[in-house]
């Protein structure tokens, strides 16, 4: 399902950005995937799992990404004689990315949760929250999404933000008290964290709430379902904010586990890779 309507005519320059980053957000996400599947073995036993999370969402956003391509280079066709790009016939289907963001927030949620290695009377009513608040973001976005009418995008987009302002409040309060139980040379690495989601979401409820020459205020030619500009500024700002808070997010957890191993005393270092080995 294309939640664009009629593609708009798009110049060379515009096509290539889009089809570029797409690509470029296919290769990054692949070789974060290798990168924490292989770095697992760097860090402690009971930090390994968050690494293995990281990996799974890279690769999930990595497969989703690559069909979000091929979907857009088959729903233009270059126009020789004009000298541009315009549409097929087919729909551009960016369900895809729905479908990713259905299952990897809430993944990021549980990489968080997990690298922090909270007591299990403490991480499990919070990944709870956590998980279930990010499915119902991105599930009640979703019928706003692709519906053109501004009221019916209103109604879903103030439903969407009510898990949204929770998991912010989950994030600055509740995780701000478990800091304190954490390695001092980890603390600012999960700041951190919590900081790049904070801002690399921010920009998913923007580009919700300006999307689409239908709403109220939008500024036609500019911002716009049928707008050049608007599609091109869209896709390539998703696909930035995917990288950021998805292989930039895991970068981090992989930085907090060194970290966390790395203030482990040689003895507890020792009573984690013997559990490891008696498990394995």
């Amino acid at each position: 399902m294309s939640i664009f309507g009629s593609l708009p005519t798009l110049e060379l320059n515009q096509f290539n950005i889009v089809d570029n980053v797409f690509s470029m957000t296919v290769a990054t996400m692949g070789a974060a995937a290798l990168f924490f599947f292989f770095a697992r073995t760097s860090v402690a036993p009971k930090y390994r799992p968050a690494l293995l999370v990281s990996g799974i969402v890279v690769s999930i956003a990595c497969y989703h990404y690559f069909m979000i391509r091929m979907s857009w280079q088959n729903a233009y066709v270059f126009d020789k004689d004009a000298g541009n790009y315009v549409g097929s016939g087919k729909a551009f289907n960016d369900f895809y990315r729905y479908a990713d963001w259905i299952l990897t927030v809430p993944l990021l949620m549980v990489e968080l949760v997990t690298v922090m290695a909270l007591s299990k009377a403490v991480a499990r009513p919070l990944l709870t929250k956590l998980v279930i608040a990010a499915a119902l973001m991105i599930g009640l976005g979703y019928p706003g999404e692709v519906s053109p009418v501004w009221q019916t995008r209103l109604i879903w987009g103030v439903l969407s933000s009510i898990p949204f302002v929770y998991i912010l409040y989950v994030l600055w309060v509740e995780l701000t008290n478990s800091l304190e139980t954490q390695p001092q040379e980890a603390r600012g690495l999960i700041s951190i964290a919590r900081l790049v989601l904070l801002v690399t979401w921010a920009f998913y409820p923007i580009a919700y709430a300006i999307y689409g020459d239908s709403l109220p205020g939008a500024i036609p030619g500019i911002v716009g379902e049928r707008s050049a500009f608007g599609i091109v500024g869209i896709q390539v700002g998703y696909a930035i904010s995917d990288i950021t808070a998805k292989a930039g997010f895991g970068v981090l957890i992989y930085l907090i586990a060194r970290a966390k191993t790395e203030a482990m005393s040689p003895v507890e270092r020792s009573e984690q890779e013997s559990l490891a080995a008696a498990m394995a």
